[in-house]
């Protein structure tokens, strides 16, 4: 079986070919021209200096170029280090810090911003020495002196030895998600792991060659990575990317393309329900979705079941459950009725163990715990960390309170983090509590998600200090990501805490 991802990729060219692979407003990129430019761009990279094990940061939206450049990334023999396109340069300049990149390709422009300035005043990067504009996919030398030499005797068959020489074991990618302690953390994959999460999602979907997928999910998030690129390339299916997303032009490309796949977070499938632009679109070619994230209405499921105009007329609705450290856990199946896939994440999917830590019957709640194949190799540069998530017998503590019926079908409950979803995002407060307490006029602060019709969930940051609430919001947003800035303020005189110095959170959900 084809365990690493280059290997995939000639695959899908020699056994799609002129298929189509990427469709976007930029015109079309069939699986063998994908190759072929994959090819390209891995080449220019190793005569940039790119050395096998080495990391490269990808910064911007969905497009077909950050499909390119990721995968020539781990073409030439590199690791993969998805940046979400919303970060702030100081947090992508983190990353570049932590993984000692070389290369960061990055979308300039994007949403109006300056990235490629944002990320050079954020502070030093000795390791960086190579910059890359997704727009054209060209390779710019950076640094004082301007950037040592593109080597000019790199030959097409060097860069397939390093394709060549990538093993099922090394590791892939590197996907960074915030931890309770407010530092993120870097979960690596190993090829073979990142290919089973597709493989096995793809499988139990039913995804075919005939299908087309609307990737809104973000390619920096192992959803769009593993359970879209790699999907599509595992299985021939056409990719949509889409870098923003926006209702009326989400409605028109599923009828004028016949989109045929659609997952993604619960709002986006509000969003579709309650469209006025609804009306009149045509939306049948729709046969599968899959959702999670947050908790999930009933009455949705049933809706995106139903057929036009009254719901989606969507075949195939499941839910799943997945972490970055573990991307696909579980998931429901073909057949599940409208409670189960509503109020479950299915049951474990092949390869993968689950148990509530404590649990003797089934119903009883207790801490999610995870092993298995997809489970990741550890954190990057982080042993304790690594230590304390993954014990010695290989069971992962996920953090997340949950339940099991009688069918195995696992309910998330709560969760032993603070963590809150914001629209499909995890945000983790103790992350954005470090970052407003360097607010002038910030004395104390505590963030907590509270329910939010729309979003799932919003910040409310309670605040001890003399900064208004315009001034805290500002500092958020030149600082976070717009998924983590809180969308309200209250000042407080103190903040609760017990006698061991700890906030009383619930505390201030109830306020």
């Amino acid at each position: 079986m084809r365990s690493t991802i280059p290997a995939v990729l000639r695959h899908a060219a020699q056994t799609h070919g002129d298929h189509p692979a990427l469709v976007t407003d930029d015109g079309v990129l069939s699986h063998r021209a994908l190759h072929a430019r994959v090819q390209e761009v891995a080449t220019d990279l190793v005569r940039h200096g790119l050395a096998p094990g080495e990391h490269v940061v990808v910064w911007g939206p969905n497009s077909a170029q950050w499909a390119v450049a990721a995968l020539a990334v781990t073409y030439a023999g590199g690791v993969l280090v998805p940046a979400n396109s919303r970060y702030t340069g100081h947090e992508v300049a983190d990353l570049v810090q932590r993984t000692r990149a070389g290369v960061v390709w990055l979308a300039d422009g994007f949403l109006g911003r300056t990235q490629r300035a944002d990320l050079l005043d954020a502070g030093p990067l000795p390791s960086l020495r190579t910059l890359g504009d997704l727009a054209t996919l060209e390779l710019h030398s950076h640094g004082d002196d301007g950037g040592a030499a593109p080597r000019t005797d790199v030959t097409p068959a060097e860069v397939e030895a390093r394709a060549d020489a990538v093993g099922p074991d090394d590791v892939a990618d590197v996907l960074f998600t915030s931890g309770t302690t407010g530092r993120s953390k870097g979960a690596m994959s190993a090829h073979r792991q990142s290919l089973e999460a597709a493989r096995t999602w793809a499988e139990l979907g039913g995804v075919r060659q005939d299908d087309r997928y609307l990737v809104v999910n973000p390619f920096f998030h192992s959803f769009g990575y593993k359970i879209g690129i790699l999907v599509g390339l595992l299985t021939g299916a056409t990719l949509y990317p889409v870098a923003t997303f926006d209702v009326g032009e989400t409605l028109s490309l599923i009828e004028r393309e016949r989109i045929t796949l659609f997952p993604g977070a619960p709002t986006l499938y509000q969003s579709l329900l309650t469209a006025p632009e609804r009306a009149g679109r045509d939306l049948s070619s729709l046969r599968l979705a899959v959702t999670g994230a947050a908790m999930v209405p009933v009455v949705l499921i049933e809706r995106m079941r139903a057929p036009e105009p009254e719901g989606l007329g969507i075949d195939q609705v499941v839910t799943a459950f997945g972490m970055t450290e573990a991307v696909v856990v579980t998931m429901c199946r073909q057949g599940d009725d409208a409670e189960t896939v509503a109020t479950t994440c299915g049951r474990a999917v092949p390869g993968m163990e689950v148990r509530i830590d404590g649990a003797g019957t089934p119903g009883e709640e207790g801490e999610l715990l995870v092993r298995g194949g997809q489970v990741m190799l550890g954190y990057l540069d982080d042993a304790e960390a690594t230590a304390a998530a993954v014990d010695v017998e290989g069971w992962l503590h996920t953090g997340d309170v949950g339940r099991l019926d009688e069918h195995g079908n696992l309910t998330i409950t709560d969760r032993l983090k603070d963590m809150y979803i914001s629209g499909g995002f995890n945000v983790y407060p103790a992350e954005v509590e470090q970052v407003l307490l360097r607010c002038p006029g910030v004395a104390d602060v505590a963030v907590v998600g509270v329910p939010d019709e729309r979003m799932g969930e919003i910040g409310r940051a309670f605040v001890v200090g003399t900064a208004t609430e315009a001034d805290v919001l500002a500092f958020a947003r030149d600082h976070l990501a717009n998924f983590k800035v809180p969308r309200h303020v209250t000042h407080l005189e103190t903040l609760p805490r017990n006698l061991g110095g700890k906030v009383l959170k619930t505390d201030l959900r109830s306020l």
